[in-house]
């Protein structure tokens, strides 16, 4: 258990899936795990630990922000020894070629925040994904026909802004907590990876309900269960 975790150590998978929304994470074990049961709900952040095609796996919220998931996602890797946690989340798109509903896998988290530096002095503004399970992420996908874009990402600490930097213009679209889960991975020697689906675009101005967000991003979701329960 932690401040922040009520479940004990057996209770959570070594293979975890994060969705921001812990309403999606509800909703990922209601229709997909077998056998499931919740095993964390301080501060409603959900977390449930089922089985996947006879993989056990834990499904859990991250909340909004690097604070956020970097305290869970800390703690999952730290405290409760998972070795991968696979995001699932959404973004803004920048790019006329990725509307609603398109999927990105992220191969570098690129961010101006502040996090990794304050948390252990690491200065650069990108850290990579695990390209093992990028590379089965990509795998799965092509196996079941579902097209996904690998590249860049901007990992913001701020929703609402009124300067865009340059290292955004490098950036297939922004969403904001990758930078934290990928700096978690790497310190602790564990594997991260992100998918995406775009919930709206800068381009089209076309954006997704709140009920799209929670219900209906179901190839990102089996994507990435697909992928973990394969990985090492």
């Amino acid at each position: 258990m932690t401040a922040h975790n009520e479940a004990e150590k057996k209770d959570i998978a070594k293979k975890v899936i994060m969705p921001g929304d812990p309403l999606r994470a509800k909703f990922i074990a209601e229709n997909y795990l077998e056998n499931f049961k919740l095993v964390n709900k301080v501060r409603n952040m959900l977390a449930y630990t089922g089985t996947y095609k006879g993989i056990e796996v834990t499904i859990m919220g991250s909340g909004m922000g690097m604070p956020s998931i970097g305290i869970y996602s800390y703690e999952l890797f730290n405290d409760y020894n998972v070795d991968t946690i696979i995001r699932i989340g959404t973004c803004g798109s920048y790019h006329k070629d990725l509307d609603v509903f398109d999927m990105i896998l992220v191969k570098n988290s690129i961010s101006d925040s502040s996090y990794a530096k304050v948390q252990n002095g690491y200065d650069k503004n990108y850290i990579e994904s695990s390209k093992m399970i990028n590379e089965n992420i990509k795998k799965i996908a092509n196996q079941n026909d579902f097209k996904i874009t690998e590249g860049d990402i901007y990992s913001s600490d701020v929703f609402y802004k009124d300067i865009n930097s340059e290292i955004e213009k490098k950036c297939l679209g922004v969403e904001m907590e990758s930078f934290a889960l990928f700096h978690n991975a790497n310190i602790l020697n564990k594997k991260a990876a992100c998918i995406l689906t775009v919930s709206n675009s800068f381009v089209t101005n076309k954006e997704t309900t709140s009920e799209q967000r929670e219900k209906s991003f179901t190839k990102m979701i089996e994507l990435a269960l697909d992928s973990i329960i394969e990985s090492e």
